[in-house]
């Protein structure tokens, strides 16, 4: 996903941008009232973070960092794996809050640790499932507006956090989204493409990844230290950093982590971790 460099492309994809949030903020204008006296604190959270993404990329159009200074931060993942629903979840949105995603090039590679057959088949760590969401999310990086990619990954995961994934479908409506682009393209063969290709940028890597969620930034990997990925992106970057950089606003971003501790889920223990997120699943759909 090139979710800085597709809002630096051109004026007409800024306006463009500009316009389809003014269209969805109108749309959801009339229920905001009735949204917040019937959601839940979950929703509630939800939809401040949808605001927040809305708000920086209109920061962003209007005007931001040196595009040469900007910080690659790619995260390598699969769909199913709690680790990566964790962390898409409460982790990544960090950055849609303090700002760091002024000077960050951010890519979802949604792939991890499945397997590819000789006739470019393949199997995911933790079943069919995984498979139709890595593809469903890859479809959706690949036809969606950059102001929805993330938006719609995120609601994605939500419900995979929750252990409430097989209402993945329910994003588009809580969006506004027509369902039709993605939808034929997961169902068809552009979904297959997707997927084999991040496959191949996946089995690139080097060194290869271990496990998944896995954090590069600017081209290395962050290994066990994926969960403090903002500090290294401010290490990474040239320019002036941002105030999120500074020591009290990091120590800030990170008393936001949630107290959930989570496993990577590593490339060799598919039948463990098929297993367990089962277990996952089971624990906290009865708890939501």
């Amino acid at each position: 996903m090139l979710l800085h460099r597709h809002l630096h492309s051109s004026a007409s994809t800024h306006k463009s941008i500009l316009i389809a949030l003014s269209l969805h903020l109108q749309s959801s204008n009339s229920t905001s009232i009735l949204f917040c006296q019937q959601t839940t604190m979950a929703s509630i959270l939800q939809r401040c973070f949808s605001l927040l993404v809305y708000l920086t990329i209109i920061q962003v159009c209007l005007g931001s960092s040196n595009v040469a200074d900007i910080v690659k931060l790619d995260l390598y993942y699969e769909s199913l794996c709690p680790s990566c629903s964790n962390f898409i979840t409460n982790k990544l949105p960090i950055i849609f809050i303090n700002g760091i995603i002024d000077i960050v090039d951010l890519h979802l590679f949604p792939w991890g640790n499945a397997k590819l057959a000789s006739n470019n088949s393949f199997t995911c760590q933790h079943g069919p499932d995984e498979c139709l969401l890595n593809t469903v999310e890859a479809c959706a990086i690949n036809t969606l507006p950059a102001v929805y990619q993330i938006l719609f990954i995120e609601c994605v995961e939500t419900l995979v956090y929750k252990g409430k994934y097989t209402q993945w479908e329910t994003c588009f409506k809580k969006l506004s989204l027509d369902p039709k682009a993605v939808t034929d393209c997961y169902k068809g063969e552009e979904g297959k493409k997707l997927e084999l290709k991040y496959a191949a940028l996946t089995s690139a890597l080097k060194p290869p990844h271990e496990y998944v969620p896995w954090v590069v930034v600017a081209g290395k990997p962050l290994y066990e230290n994926y969960e403090d990925f903002i500090s290294y992106v401010c290490k990474a970057y040239k320019g002036p950093l941002p105030s999120a950089c500074k020591e009290q606003s990091l120590a800030s971003a990170q008393r936001e982590k949630t107290n959930h501790v989570l496993r990577a889920c590593y490339a060799e223990q598919t039948t463990e971790l098929s297993f367990l997120m089962k277990i996952w699943s089971f624990l906290t759909s009865w708890m939501v």
